[in-house]
This record gives structure tokens, sequence and C-alpha cells, in this order.
């Protein structure tokens, strides 16, 4: 989006809100976040406690309304709040900041009358798919990961109106977070990527997962379609008036998935046939190629628009870094079971001249399950030359690993982690950076390292 372009006028602020039209100035933004404010802005200020209807991870004392002057400071140009405010620039009072975020995203909806929408969710991958989906059919997509009860809203209310394709995330760590987000953004195309044990720690098992995942399905229109792996396309979850399309390793598939060499892969509709590099390589981003163009399938787009692909991926998801000969694989941005092994593997099946190290964080969310599935990558790191393991949860992989492996563990992100990997590394190395985001994605770990190496 064009910052400089208005995307609402004020008049239609008031109006989506149920308020007497003022005068005010045309805005061609929206944040809650005053630091990202740029002149033109409308600056919406949140509470850091949403209070019981939502699920968050931390609940804070802090409220947007103290950054008033700083968002004001950075250019806004008007203010949507909660509370009585004393400003310099026009304001909208609403009683509750949340629910008109939610009001603007479903008014917004309203107006992409031209528009088809996508949404996706999935255990793993989503940004990357979204990526994928925003190079290939060039569509709308927020930047970043906003796919919650506060991002899915915010990236409905920031979509241009005259948007031909809107691409839209969907996340949960909590059973029925899904299902409303779906009934807000009415998709007419949904894709589920995949159903793995990510955040499992608050389901009651992979099947309730499942269920969740699903419920993406709730809010799409009648003529819509479901995109879905091919292993899950008899699930009970979907119903059976909806038009399916699948992707998968399986040939069966409506876009099958074929292995040529190294990061290329051939993927297969129908007559059409189309090879191309997958960024980042690994059988698993060649999973989100697929699903990518069973979403075009499903829009009635060619499969050919594969070859659009953009060829770096999301920061974070398995992005490379050369520096000074040493080879950085940054997938710091979050990890589970399924994406760990899959890094694991790629990393061991890479060629290189040096030693292979993985520096891997503990993976949250898993609950009851955690011991389990962390030991469950012990095997996985056979053949890897050096292995650092972080965080508490780690203690698990790291004494089910062959003594003879050289192994070293650290309780925490740490600069005598940094330190010790960065005087361990030699020229030729390549190092892979996983663990969940609260560990080297929120520290700048790759950053730090990269900067130490420099």
């Amino acid at each position: 989006m064009n910052a400089r372009q208005p995307l609402w006028t004020w008049a239609e602020l008031c109006q989506s809100l149920g308020l007497p039209e003022i005068d005010g100035p045309d805005v061609s933004g929206i944040h809650f976040d005053s630091r990202l404010i740029q002149p033109g802005d409308l600056f919406l200020p949140l509470p850091g406690d949403p209070g019981p209807r939502f699920q968050v991870g931390v609940r804070s004392e802090r409220d947007g309304h103290d950054y008033i002057s700083g968002a004001i400071e950075n250019g806004a140009v008007g203010l949507l709040a909660s509370k009585k405010v004393d400003t310099t620039v026009p304001n909208l009072r609403v009683s509750d900041s949340i629910d008109a975020l939610w009001t603007l995203g479903r008014f917004r909806r309203r107006q992409l009358t031209d528009c088809l929408v996508v949404a996706i969710t999935g255990s793993s991958g989503k940004t990357t798919l979204k990526a994928f989906l925003q190079s290939t059919t060039g569509g709308f997509s927020a930047q970043g990961s906003f796919n919650n009860y506060i991002g899915l809203p915010l990236s409905l209310a920031v979509t241009p109106k005259d948007t031909k394709i809107g691409i839209y995330e969907i996340g949960t760590n909590h059973p029925g977070e899904i299902g409303p987000l779906s009934e807000l953004t009415q998709p007419n195309v949904v894709a589920v990527l995949n159903v793995l044990p990510v955040h499992i720690g608050h389901f009651r098992d992979l099947e309730a997962l499942e269920e969740e995942k699903f419920s993406i399905g709730q809010g799409i229109t009648d003529d819509g379609c479901v995109v879905l792996p091919y292993s899950l396309m008899n699930t009970k979850y979907v119903s059976r008036e909806l038009r399916r399309v699948t992707f998968g390793l399986e040939p069966e598939s409506d876009v099958a998935i074929k292995h040529v060499e190294e990061g290329r892969f051939e993927f297969i509709h129908g007559t059409e046939r189309i090879t191309v590099e997958v960024p980042g390589g690994g059988q698993h981003r060649a999973e989100s190629v697929a699903a990518c163009g069973a979403v075009l399938v499903a829009l009635n787009q060619p499969l050919e628009n594969l070859q659009k692909l953009a060829p770096t991926l999301p920061p974070g998801r398995g992005n490379y870094f050369e520096v000074n000969e040493v080879t950085i694989i940054d997938d710091s941005y979050n990890a589970n079971p399924t994406s760990m092994i899959a890094a694991l593997r790629e990393l061991r099946k890479r060629r290189a001249s040096g030693r292979k190290i993985a520096l891997l964080g503990q993976m949250n969310e898993l609950g009851s399950h955690a011991k389990e599935l962390h030991e469950r990558i012990a095997p996985e790191v056979r053949d890897i030359d050096i292995l650092y393991c972080v965080g508490d949860l780690m203690r698990h992989l790291y004494e089910n690993v062959d003594s003879s492996l050289e192994k070293h563990f650290f309780e925490q992100v740490s600069s005598e982690l940094l330190n010790h990997l960065a005087g361990v590394l030699n020229r030729q190395d390549v190092v892979l950076v996983k663990g969940s985001n609260s560990f080297f994605w929120q520290a700048n770990f790759v950053q730090n390292l990269r900067q130490e190496l420099a």
C-alpha cells in the first residue's frame, strides 16, 4: 500500500463507526504502534489487556493512549480513542478501541466488492505462503505476521478499496479463535497449509487442532473453495458442498509435487507442469509452493504464475547469509517439531566444505507433549558436527544425543552464547539458527551474529 494515497476519508471513518459526521482529514494508514506512525496516518491506541474475550500470552497495564503525543509527533493526523483526550488533531471517541478496529475491518470488507479474498491458516509456514501468493497473484497483503484478533482486522482495515485479490493469514493458539476471524474476513478461498503439533498445549489433541484449523471455513462465501493437503482431503471438518483443491506429494493431488534436483521441484496440475526453484529449498517449502499453486487453481489463474515466485523468503524463515565465508541459515522466526526436523534434514543434506552446526532453541506451547517432542529431535542431529541446545526444554534433546557429538547447552540466549558460537565458527562452516520466536528472533541473535563475524 502506498502510504501517501488516501486510504479512508474522515467521513467514511465516521460512517463506519456510526458516529455523527464531522470534518477531518483523509488518512493514508492506520497503526496501533505510535513508533510506526507516518505523516498522514490515523493512530488507534489499544489497551494492553483486551479483557477476557481474547486469549493473549501477556496482559499488560500499558495503554496505547499513553503514546498519543508520540504518535502526533510522528505525523498522526487523527485519533480513534476510547478515552477523553486533549489533542491538536481531530479525534473520534469510541467506547472500545478493539471493537472499533473490528468495525473498521468489517466495513472495509464490505467495500471490497470486486475483490477475491484468500484466507490462509496452518501450524507452520503461513507468512511464507502469504508472501508466495502476493508475488504470484500481485494481490494485497499486509506486512508481517498480522494474524490475530488485532492483526487480522487491521489488515482488512488497511486494504485499499480497489484491491482485486486480498491475502490474509489467520492464526491460533487457543480453541475458538479462527472461526470469528474467518467470519470477519468472509473469504472466497481458504487454505489450510498443514495441521501439526504446534500450540497443541492448549488443545485436547491433534484432532481438536485440526477442527480449529478448518474452522477457517466458518465465514467462507457460498461459492467458496477450500485448499488443503491431499492427506487431509477427507477431513470431516469441511462441508461436503464446498469445492476442494488438494496439494501434496501424492500423484493424485490436484497440484502434485515432484522433486527434480537440489532446490528445484516440478508442480503438476492436469496437463500443466511447471518447474521452479523453490525459495529456501526443501520439501516443506515445496509443499508451501504447491499450496500456492492450489490457490492459483482455486482462483482460476494459471499454474504458470508460480514462475513469478519472489526469490527470497520472509525474514527469519530460512534466509541464507554469507559472512566472511560462514553461511548462516536464519530460520529463527519460530519453530515446531515438524519444521525443526525439516530444517535439520535440509542442513544434513546440504553440501558443505566446512562443518555443519545447529543452534536450536526450545519449542514453546507444546504442553504435556513438550518432553517427548523435544526428545524426538535426537535422531535428526546425526551427521551434525556441533549442536547447541538453548532453553530448559532443550535439555530433553541435549540429554538424548549421542555423547560422541560435540554439544553445548545454554539456559538462554546471551552474549556468552553469542561469543562462544562466534569463537567456534570457521570459514566454510554452515550454521542453522532455529527456535521459538521468544529465543533468537526476539533477541536479534542472527543480526548480532552477523555483526560479530563481519
